[in-house]
């Protein structure tokens, strides 16, 4: 029986990155939970994988974030080739 009630959502490149998505998934109306090891948190590494910031959302809302975070990831990708 699969008693976890959140999936991983995506996998941030740093805490600023998963805030800012965190932000925008709860604006949506979407839970979310942030992991981050500890020593990524305090000393804001970001080598070998340790400044990964982990996102999850509840299963029940993961299909809803999967497509806020396409949107997401079209709209990062149109502003910057514009600015080029």
């Amino acid at each position: 029986m699969d008693t976890l009630k959140y999936e991983l959502l995506i996998e941030a490149n740093g805490r600023l990155e998963a805030d800012f998505i965190k932000s925008y998934l709860e604006a949506e109306g979407i839970a979310v939970e942030i992991f981050q090891e500890a020593v990524g948190h305090i000393y804001a590494l970001t080598v070998d994988g340790l400044g990964l910031v982990q996102i999850f959302v509840p299963k029940t809302q993961i299909a809803e974030a999967r497509e806020l975070m396409e949107a997401y990831q079209k709209n990062a990708t149109s502003s910057t080739e514009e600015e080029e």
